[in-house]
Protein backbone atom coordinates (compact mmCIF):
# COMPACT_ATOMS: atom_id res chain seq x y z
CA UNK A 1 0.00 0.00 0.00
CA UNK A 2 1.77 3.14 -1.03
CA UNK A 3 -0.55 5.97 0.38
CA UNK A 4 -0.14 9.69 -1.01
CA UNK A 5 -0.81 12.90 1.86
CA UNK A 6 -2.02 16.60 0.90
CA UNK A 7 -2.15 19.21 3.14
CA UNK A 8 -2.65 22.71 2.37
CA UNK A 9 -5.41 23.78 4.90
CA UNK A 10 -2.93 26.60 6.55
CA UNK A 11 0.48 28.28 5.36
CA UNK A 12 2.43 25.00 5.38
CA UNK A 13 2.31 23.34 2.31
CA UNK A 14 2.88 19.15 2.92
CA UNK A 15 3.02 16.63 0.76
CA UNK A 16 3.94 13.07 1.77
CA UNK A 17 4.25 9.49 0.54
CA UNK A 18 4.37 6.34 2.80
CA UNK A 19 3.69 2.68 3.01
CA UNK A 20 2.80 0.49 5.47
CA UNK A 21 6.26 0.24 7.06
CA UNK A 22 8.18 3.75 6.36
CA UNK A 23 8.19 7.86 4.97
CA UNK A 24 8.83 6.62 1.55
CA UNK A 25 9.08 10.97 0.78
CA UNK A 26 7.60 14.27 2.71
CA UNK A 27 7.68 17.99 1.50
CA UNK A 28 6.80 20.42 3.54
CA UNK A 29 7.21 24.34 3.13
CA UNK A 30 6.30 27.11 5.86
CA UNK A 31 5.61 30.19 3.28
CA UNK A 32 3.21 32.03 2.00
CA UNK A 33 2.71 30.99 -1.13
CA UNK A 34 -0.13 30.29 -3.37
CA UNK A 35 -0.98 26.11 -2.82
CA UNK A 36 -3.05 26.55 -5.83
CA UNK A 37 -0.06 26.32 -8.52
CA UNK A 38 2.49 24.57 -6.05
CA UNK A 39 0.36 21.68 -5.10
CA UNK A 40 0.33 19.62 -8.35
CA UNK A 41 4.53 20.16 -9.04
CA UNK A 42 5.54 19.54 -5.46
CA UNK A 43 3.68 16.00 -5.97
CA UNK A 44 4.72 15.52 -9.53
CA UNK A 45 8.64 16.40 -7.79
CA UNK A 46 8.03 13.86 -5.15
CA UNK A 47 6.43 10.85 -7.02
CA UNK A 48 9.49 11.42 -9.52
CA UNK A 49 11.87 11.30 -6.92
CA UNK A 50 10.46 8.45 -5.07
CA UNK A 51 10.48 6.54 -8.54
CA UNK A 52 6.53 6.23 -8.35
CA UNK A 53 3.81 6.76 -10.71
CA UNK A 54 0.41 7.96 -9.99
CA UNK A 55 -0.89 4.18 -10.74
CA UNK A 56 1.34 3.23 -7.36
CA UNK A 57 -0.46 4.94 -5.12
CA UNK A 58 -3.29 3.27 -3.69
CA UNK A 59 -4.84 5.38 -1.59
CA UNK A 60 -5.32 9.49 -1.17
CA UNK A 61 -5.27 10.84 2.29
CA UNK A 62 -6.09 14.70 2.86
CA UNK A 63 -6.36 17.68 5.32
CA UNK A 64 -10.27 17.72 5.70
CA UNK A 65 -10.04 21.72 7.76
CA UNK A 66 -10.22 23.58 9.53
CA UNK A 67 -8.05 26.02 8.69
CA UNK A 68 -8.06 28.54 5.95
CA UNK A 69 -10.99 28.66 3.47
CA UNK A 70 -8.77 28.90 -0.08
CA UNK A 71 -6.37 26.30 1.92
CA UNK A 72 -8.25 23.74 3.01
CA UNK A 73 -10.72 23.98 -0.50
CA UNK A 74 -7.64 23.69 -2.64
CA UNK A 75 -6.71 20.43 -0.47
CA UNK A 76 -9.80 18.55 -0.98
CA UNK A 77 -10.58 19.33 -5.02
CA UNK A 78 -7.13 18.15 -5.29
CA UNK A 79 -7.65 14.74 -3.59
CA UNK A 80 -10.69 14.01 -4.50
CA UNK A 81 -9.78 14.76 -8.12
CA UNK A 82 -6.45 12.07 -8.03
CA UNK A 83 -9.10 9.93 -6.37
CA UNK A 84 -11.48 9.76 -8.85
CA UNK A 85 -8.92 10.23 -11.53
CA UNK A 86 -7.28 6.81 -10.13
CA UNK A 87 -9.74 5.20 -8.88
CA UNK A 88 -8.31 4.73 -5.30
CA UNK A 89 -10.05 5.51 -1.97
CA UNK A 90 -10.41 8.88 -0.73
CA UNK A 91 -9.82 9.56 2.92
CA UNK A 92 -10.20 12.88 4.96
CA UNK A 93 -8.27 13.53 8.77
CA UNK A 94 -8.69 16.53 10.66
CA UNK A 95 -6.01 19.26 10.11
CA UNK A 96 -5.83 19.74 14.09
CA UNK A 97 -5.72 16.12 14.68
CA UNK A 98 -2.37 16.07 12.46
CA UNK A 99 -0.88 18.58 14.48
CA UNK A 100 -1.26 16.74 17.65
CA UNK A 101 -0.56 13.16 16.37
CA UNK A 102 3.15 14.71 15.90
CA UNK A 103 3.46 15.50 19.28
CA UNK A 104 1.24 13.68 21.45
CA UNK A 105 2.88 9.98 21.60
CA UNK A 106 4.89 10.56 24.98
CA UNK A 107 3.43 13.63 26.63
CA UNK A 108 1.29 12.65 29.85
CA UNK A 109 -1.61 14.67 29.28
CA UNK A 110 -3.99 16.40 26.73
CA UNK A 111 -2.47 18.10 23.36
CA UNK A 112 -4.36 21.26 22.17
CA UNK A 113 -3.53 21.82 18.13
CA UNK A 114 -4.84 25.19 17.65
CA UNK A 115 -5.17 27.46 14.41
CA UNK A 116 -6.10 31.50 14.10
CA UNK A 117 -9.10 32.32 13.19
CA UNK A 118 -8.94 35.95 13.85
CA UNK A 119 -10.99 38.46 16.39
CA UNK A 120 -9.61 36.53 19.22
CA UNK A 121 -10.81 33.10 18.13
CA UNK A 122 -9.03 30.04 17.48
CA UNK A 123 -10.13 26.38 16.02
CA UNK A 124 -8.75 24.22 18.22
CA UNK A 125 -9.59 20.59 19.64
CA UNK A 126 -8.36 18.17 22.70
CA UNK A 127 -6.64 15.22 22.11
CA UNK A 128 -4.74 12.12 23.86
CA UNK A 129 -3.28 9.01 22.74
CA UNK A 130 -4.55 5.73 24.92
CA UNK A 131 -2.85 2.67 23.91
CA UNK A 132 -0.63 3.82 20.89
CA UNK A 133 -3.40 5.66 19.58
CA UNK A 134 -4.62 9.32 19.35
CA UNK A 135 -8.32 9.63 20.68
CA UNK A 136 -10.57 13.08 20.39
CA UNK A 137 -11.29 14.22 23.78
CA UNK A 138 -12.92 17.59 22.93
CA UNK A 139 -14.47 17.18 18.99
CA UNK A 140 -12.59 20.24 16.99
CA UNK A 141 -14.25 23.78 17.42
CA UNK A 142 -13.98 27.60 17.10
CA UNK A 143 -14.39 30.05 20.63
CA UNK A 144 -12.70 32.78 21.69
CA UNK A 145 -8.71 31.56 23.20
CA UNK A 146 -9.65 32.80 26.59
CA UNK A 147 -12.48 30.78 26.85
CA UNK A 148 -10.95 27.38 25.72
CA UNK A 149 -7.98 28.25 28.04
CA UNK A 150 -10.62 28.51 31.50
CA UNK A 151 -12.40 25.75 30.06
CA UNK A 152 -8.56 23.26 30.04
CA UNK A 153 -8.45 24.56 33.61
CA UNK A 154 -10.92 21.91 34.17
CA UNK A 155 -8.50 19.06 33.60
CA UNK A 156 -6.01 17.28 36.34
CA UNK A 157 -3.46 17.43 33.67
CA UNK A 158 -0.96 19.58 31.95
CA UNK A 159 -2.21 20.72 27.96
CA UNK A 160 0.44 20.58 25.39
CA UNK A 161 -0.11 23.22 22.90
CA UNK A 162 1.22 23.08 19.11
CA UNK A 163 0.41 25.00 16.04
CA UNK A 164 2.14 28.29 13.98
CA UNK A 165 0.03 30.70 15.41
CA UNK A 166 0.40 29.93 19.01
CA UNK A 167 2.78 33.33 19.36
CA UNK A 168 -0.56 35.04 18.96
CA UNK A 169 -2.47 33.61 21.53
CA UNK A 170 0.25 32.39 24.26
CA UNK A 171 0.00 35.41 26.79
CA UNK A 172 -4.15 34.70 26.94
CA UNK A 173 -3.08 31.00 27.42
CA UNK A 174 -0.53 31.52 30.54
CA UNK A 175 -2.55 34.11 32.00
CA UNK A 176 -5.08 31.68 32.61
CA UNK A 177 -3.48 28.42 32.87
CA UNK A 178 0.01 29.55 34.63
CA UNK A 179 2.39 26.27 34.39
CA UNK A 180 -0.37 24.01 33.33
CA UNK A 181 -0.01 25.41 29.84
CA UNK A 182 3.01 23.82 27.90
CA UNK A 183 4.09 25.00 24.69
CA UNK A 184 5.73 22.58 21.39
CA UNK A 185 8.90 23.62 20.40
CA UNK A 186 9.66 25.51 17.26
CA UNK A 187 10.70 22.57 15.22
CA UNK A 188 7.24 20.76 15.93
CA UNK A 189 4.89 23.33 14.97
CA UNK A 190 4.51 22.23 11.52
CA UNK A 191 1.69 19.82 10.66
CA UNK A 192 3.41 16.77 9.27
CA UNK A 193 2.19 15.31 5.90
CA UNK A 194 3.78 11.58 6.77
CA UNK A 195 1.31 12.24 10.29
CA UNK A 196 -1.17 12.91 8.16
CA UNK A 197 -0.64 9.75 5.63
CA UNK A 198 -0.33 7.37 8.70
CA UNK A 199 -3.62 8.45 10.81
CA UNK A 200 -5.54 8.08 7.14
CA UNK A 201 -3.77 4.83 6.30
CA UNK A 202 -6.03 2.76 7.65
CA UNK A 203 -9.46 4.53 7.40
CA UNK A 204 -11.94 3.40 5.49
CA UNK A 205 -12.44 5.47 2.30
CA UNK A 206 -15.23 7.90 1.90
CA UNK A 207 -17.70 9.03 -1.29
CA UNK A 208 -15.84 10.83 -3.34
CA UNK A 209 -19.04 13.36 -4.48
CA UNK A 210 -20.07 13.90 -1.30
CA UNK A 211 -17.29 14.61 0.21
CA UNK A 212 -16.44 17.98 1.26
CA UNK A 213 -14.48 20.17 3.59
CA UNK A 214 -15.29 20.63 7.44
CA UNK A 215 -14.48 24.75 7.74
CA UNK A 216 -16.37 24.29 11.36
CA UNK A 217 -17.84 27.57 10.01
CA UNK A 218 -18.98 29.53 6.96
CA UNK A 219 -16.63 31.59 5.60
CA UNK A 220 -16.94 35.69 6.00
CA UNK A 221 -18.30 36.17 2.77
CA UNK A 222 -20.65 33.25 2.39
CA UNK A 223 -21.94 34.68 6.13
CA UNK A 224 -22.47 38.58 4.93
CA UNK A 225 -24.21 37.21 1.79
CA UNK A 226 -26.64 35.28 4.48
CA UNK A 227 -26.78 38.40 6.70
CA UNK A 228 -27.58 40.66 3.63
CA UNK A 229 -30.22 38.37 1.83
CA UNK A 230 -32.04 37.90 5.63
CA UNK A 231 -32.14 41.75 6.00
CA UNK A 232 -34.00 41.95 2.24
CA UNK A 233 -36.19 39.20 3.48
CA UNK A 234 -37.24 41.28 6.99
CA UNK A 235 -38.08 44.43 4.83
Amino acid sequence: MKVLAIDTSNYPLGIAIIDEEKVIGEYVTNVKKNHSIRVMPAIEMLLKDCDLTPNDLTKIVVAQGPGSYTGVRIGVTIAKTLSWTLKIPLVGVSSLEILAAAVGRYFPGGVSPLFDARRGQIYTGLYQYENGKIKTVEKDQILQSKDWAKQLTNLSQPVLFVGNDIPLHKEIIVEEMGEQAKFAELTELNPRPSELAFLGMHREGEEVHTFVPNYIRLAEAETKWIEANQAKDSN
